[in-house]
């Protein structure tokens, strides 16, 4: 008879494998810590897709606050050097001060701390201004290394003062009364355009002149303005220290403003003394400067049409 022994050493190892068994598949830690991990990881997988969802979100509003187009009439350009004195209570119903930032204070149209002063002067104040600016200019030749008592220059600080006084009277001009209710009810509702008008202004950096055309045109909405205010408007705020860029804006919103068309384009073609004279000294060089609001603004065509008539999309 054949017998089979089994050897100590690996009977002990099959009763050692038998009892670590149930510790490695059946144990009671086992099987939930694989589930709770399983859980820890769905839920951070989760919480990466929500962060990526609010982010990409997140991002798209960015982006079409982006791509938005601002409408111009809604920030106008201003010098925020040109603070306006303080606001003074109204003085009736009919004095009061006009929502847009361009046309404030009775019309006076971005006034500077001097500008109304120098409207409501009395004739002893504006001979008293007057005085004070001839003295400047005596200062200003005695400066330059001039005799102002000389023959030639006897009188030229009064009249420097005198033409300065003119080439500034903007100052004192007022929207309103430019305008003066010259808006008449027509239905007419196709573009308007007055072209060539002749623009004079002193660039406030240097006080030099810069010369050129202003084209203004616009869109009914149903009442038209009196052609001749469009030059006077234009008039009244080149006769002001300007920069070409803000005094193009002004014009626009002022014409919206007294208007209320349903579209305003200006277009400005200068040449600059302050370029010509001292600088670069480029004397053919022209600087040209736009700018459009309400449908002109958002329709292309009507764009076009506009630089198309005023001459700007010649070949």
């Amino acid at each position: 008879m054949v017998q089979f022994f089994n050897s100590p050493s690996k009977g002990k190892e099959e009763d050692d494998n038998i009892l670590r068994m149930p510790d490695s598949s059946s144990s009671d830690q086992g099987i939930p810590n694989g589930t709770s991990k399983r859980k820890s990881d769905e839920e951070a997988h989760s919480s990466k897709k929500r962060k990526r969802k609010s982010k990409s979100e997140k991002g798209s509003k960015v982006n079409g606050s982006l791509f938005k187009r601002r409408h111009s009439m809604s920030k106008p350009a201003r010098d925020p050097r040109d603070e306006a004195s303080p606001a003074r209570p109204p003085k009736g119903d009919g004095d009061t001060r006009s929502p847009s930032p361009v046309i404030d204070f009775d019309g006076l149209s971005r006034p500077s701390l001097g500008t109304r002063e120098r409207k409501e002067e009395t004739p002893e104040q504006a001979a008293a201004r007057l005085q004070k600016l001839a003295g400047a200019v005596r200062t200003i030749l005695e400066c330059v290394g001039e005799d102002p008592d000389r023959e030639g220059l006897l009188g030229t600080p009064e009249r420097y003062a005198k033409a300065m006084l003119f080439f500034t009277k903007g100052y004192q001009e007022n929207v309103r009364d430019i305008v003066n209710d010259a808006i008449f009810h027509e239905g007419h509702n196709e573009l308007v355009i007055v072209k060539d008008i002749e623009v004079f202004s002193l660039c406030e950096h240097h006080m030099v002149p810069f010369s050129g055309k202003m084209h203004i045109g616009y869109i009914p909405d149903k009442d038209v303005i009196g052609i001749s205010k469009l030059p006077r408007i234009a008039d009244m705020f080149s006769r002001r220290l300007q920069i070409q860029e803000r005094l193009t804006k002004d014009v626009a919103h002022a014409v919206m403003e007294v208007l209320k068309p349903q579209g305003v384009a200006v277009v400005m073609e200068s040449s600059h003394l302050c370029m010509v004279m001292r600088g670069v000294e480029k004397t053919s060089a022209t600087t040209i400067t736009s700018c459009v609001l309400g449908c002109i603004e958002k329709r292309e065509k009507t764009r076009n049409e506009f630089f198309s008539l005023v001459g700007l999309n010649r070949r």
